[in-house]
């Protein structure tokens, strides 16, 4: 039965709002026990009969219409899962590893910059574009290989570069490259992994790419370039966007809540100076990856001292796609960083048909940042990506249950990419095509 406890629709706009969970605002794609709390506003006030016979949207004397459809199963994120397998999406994951991983670590994966604008455009932006599924075409049968600069993987989702894996997992990178070696997917190895590219190498079975923070050094980056390369390398990954200091707020409020004593792990030394792969260099005077100083010219030498391939990330202008079309670049990652570099608030969906139509065909163009459903990765794939990288799901579920999570985030991200695949009327990602979406 319903009571008559009246109720205003203040108090429903109030929880209606986009909340904020752990310092990070939750989109539209993870809202969880705030609509729960909604019907139950709902349900107590005057649109409810006295009765208990619920007052139809219709009805002359309803002030207001019930959400359509009704939230009758959102995540509790009080009852995190307690197993990769009782999993039915990658959000699944998130809460574990919030519960598993100390605070500031937590919101070092979590955050974005300053406003956060940019991280929450990154996923509101799909909602623009819509599938445009094509019928009667035999889809009993999905590949959904992929090639990519000369080498074939399973699916064409890729593990982006994250830094300090370690920090949410014990096995750190060597997990993840563990679950990149079930799943045959791309790994990129950050320059800032909290193991060397000759352990991820060996852990994955197969060649990585190297994802280069060049530093403002010529010389730090031509070693690390080196290294990856005597590691087997056969795509180094130039960054580009990373230029100076982040102020990541989210961060850096969930660190002051942070109780541990942290010097033993993190001692005085810089920041780099810890990670693996700076082993041998000399850091003096460089203490961050930031290169304020890095242009064309840096480009240009590196494709000149390298026999590895190079693709640039965090390409969002087309006029850059047809610059490095023309100096020879091997391919492109359109990204923003996760919405951690920069904080202008375009998302990378958006960014992506103009790069495409710059880049002219010359080099494969991938993508990263907010994906995080197999429609989401499908959309790009459609639009003429080559592939899709993947960082903080797979992230939570190293947090959440190390490797066989990372595998499980994997394997959510597959199933719904070839379930979008076969839905849309696209038996390959050959068949894909921009036709396919609509932007609305």
């Amino acid at each position: 039965m319903c009571a008559a406890m009246p109720v205003s629709m203040a108090q429903v706009r109030k929880v209606l709002a986009i909340p904020r969970i752990w310092g990070v605002t939750v989109s539209p794609f993870q809202l969880s026990t705030s609509r729960r709390r909604v019907l139950q506003l709902l349900l107590a006030g005057p649109l409810c009969s006295q009765v208990g016979r619920p007052a139809l949207a219709q009805d002359a004397t309803a002030p207001s219409r019930l959400p359509d459809p009704l939230p009758w199963a959102p995540r509790d994120l009080g009852k995190p899962i307690g197993d990769p397998k009782e999993a039915l999406s990658v959000f699944d994951f998130e809460a574990v590893m919030k519960n598993n991983v100390p605070p500031a670590h937590f919101g070092y994966m979590a955050t974005g910059l300053d406003d956060e604008v940019t991280l929450r455009t990154n996923r509101e932006a799909f909602l623009h574009y819509q599938l445009r599924p094509r019928r009667l075409v035999d889809v009993s049968k999905i590949d959904t290989r992929c090639e990519i600069l000369g080498a074939s993987y399973e699916s064409p989702i890729v593990i982006a570069p994250t830094g300090s894996n370690r920090a949410f997992h014990p096995d750190g990178e060597l997990a993840v490259a563990r679950a990149a070696r079930t799943g045959n997917h791309l790994q990129i190895l950050s320059t800032v992994a909290s193991v060397s590219v000759e352990e991820a190498t060996t852990a994955r079975g197969a060649p990585i790419w190297f994802q280069l923070y060049p530093t403002r050094e010529w010389g730090i980056g031509d070693r690390l370039v080196k290294r990856a390369e005597r590691a087997g390398c056969p795509v180094i990954v130039l960054t580009v966007d990373v230029l100076g200091p982040q102020k990541w707020e989210t961060f850096m409020r969930l660190r002051r809540t942070d109780k541990r004593e942290c010097g033993s792990c993190h001692g005085i030394n810089t920041y780099l100076s810890g990670k693996p792969n700076f082993e041998g260099i000399d850091l003096r005077g460089t203490a961050s990856t930031a290169a304020a100083n890095l242009t064309w010219d840096y480009v240009k030498r590196l494709r000149d001292s390298t026999a590895a391939k190079i693709v640039l990330k965090g390409i969002l202008a087309p006029e850059d796609a047809k610059l490095a079309g023309e100096i020879g670049i091997d391919g492109i990652i359109v990204s923003n960083h996760g919405g951690r570099a920069e904080d202008g608030g375009g998302a990378t969906i958006d960014a992506l048909p103009d790069i495409l139509e710059a880049a002219a065909g010359r080099m494969p163009i991938l993508i990263d940042s907010g994906f995080r459903r197999g429609t989401d990765i499908v959309k790009a794939l459609a639009l003429g990506a080559r592939a899709v990288c993947i960082g903080r799901p797979y992230l939570w579920g190293l947090g959440a249950f190390g490797q066989a999570g990372v595998e499980r985030v994997l394997e959510i991200l597959r199933g719904e990419t070839r379930a979008a695949m076969q839905q849309l009327g696209a038996p390959s990602l050959g068949d894909l095509r921009p036709s396919m979406v609509r932007r609305a």
